[in-house]
């Protein structure tokens, strides 16, 4: 047990101790005397970078948008290397419009904290300009590749970027050729160009041309439908957050325009069945100098008899 004035004397012999050169430092215990003008300064001078900054970022994305894009018939890479670029003028840009007795205060902390600014005003403004209401750069594309109706004889398959290998057990097997379209505004009319050809043969299997909407009403639509969802070789579509099926990955979406063609009504023989789509997006929303969205894929669907 210690007592309190035990406890007293050693809590002040102690602090004595601690005062003296072995135990360090004492640590002031005044404030810095703060500047009401100084602080305003500083204020004045961030807020006009701000301001600045963010009149930078909206002229880099209105000239990109309404200069260089309508110049340009597809996106290329310096339609975004340029405007990275251009964090190299931000520090002399302050210069030229930033009276000296506000650049004088600026930091380190100030440019990086102004570069940033710069980039993400940049890239929202360019993210609405670009995207409707306002533009459409995205042009229309298969939802996920294609994919083929299971049935009596498949054996194994592999999607390995655009060639889909089929192994089958058999001498032939009837096939159904699904894909589905999409777009992030109207699918429906985009032009669409599809061939599937047998390599070695000169005429194709099928050949379509003409609006989405009208070719899928004109019977593919229904051969999909014909198809159920589980019977698609590839599988069904789950959502990683909640665990749920969406439907068929070839075709995952209710807005998704899904069509399937029958591509071998008494057995397709091994071999790479070549299937070229090409689709079209015309439209006053588009910025290129065509006025068009393209997109093009050639798929490779090789089937092969296996050993077993």
């Amino acid at each position: 047990m210690v007592d309190v004035d035990t406890a007293l004397r050693a809590s002040a012999y102690s602090g004595k101790k601690g005062s003296g050169s072995k135990g360090g430092e004492k640590k002031p215990s005044t404030l810095e005397p703060f500047d009401p003008s100084s602080h305003a300064e500083k204020e004045k001078a961030d807020a006009i970078s701000m301001w600045l900054v963010i009149v930078f970022g909206l002229t880099v994305a209105l000239v990109m948008r309404f200069y260089m894009m309508p110049g340009m018939n597809s996106s290329q890479q310096i339609l975004w290397l340029l405007p990275v670029l251009m964090v190299a003028l931000i520090r002399p840009l302050h210069q030229l419009a930033v009276p000296d007795r506000f650049f004088e205060l600026f930091t380190t902390g100030n440019w990086v904290r102004a570069s940033f600014l710069y980039l993400f005003t940049w890239l929202a403004l360019s993210f609405v300009l670009v995207n409707p209401p306002i533009a459409d750069i995205a042009a229309p594309h298969l939802a996920d590749a294609i994919d083929i109706a299971n049935s009596e004889g498949i054996s194994d398959f592999d999607l390995d970027g655009n060639v889909y290998e089929i192994r089958i057990s058999q001498d032939s097997i009837p096939i159904i050729l699904g894909l589905g379209v999409r777009d992030n505004v109207d699918a429906q009319n985009s032009t669409m160009n599809l061939t599937v050809h047998k390599v070695g043969q000169m005429d194709p299997i099928v050949s379509v041309s003409g609006l989405v909407s009208e070719i899928a009403d004109d019977g593919p639509s229904d051969t999909f439908d014909t198809v159920d969802p589980d019977d698609w070789v590839r599988g069904l579509k789950k959502n990683s957050l909640t665990g749920e099926f969406s439907g068929p990955k070839v075709a995952p979406h209710s807005e998704d325009v899904s069509m399937a063609w029958d591509l071998c009504p008494d057995g397709c023989d091994p071999g790479e069945y070549l299937v070229h789509i090409s689709l079209v997006e015309e439209g006053e929303m588009i910025p290129w100098q065509d006025g068009d969205n393209t997109w093009e894929r050639e798929y490779t669907l090789s089937i092969i008899q296996s050993s077993s």
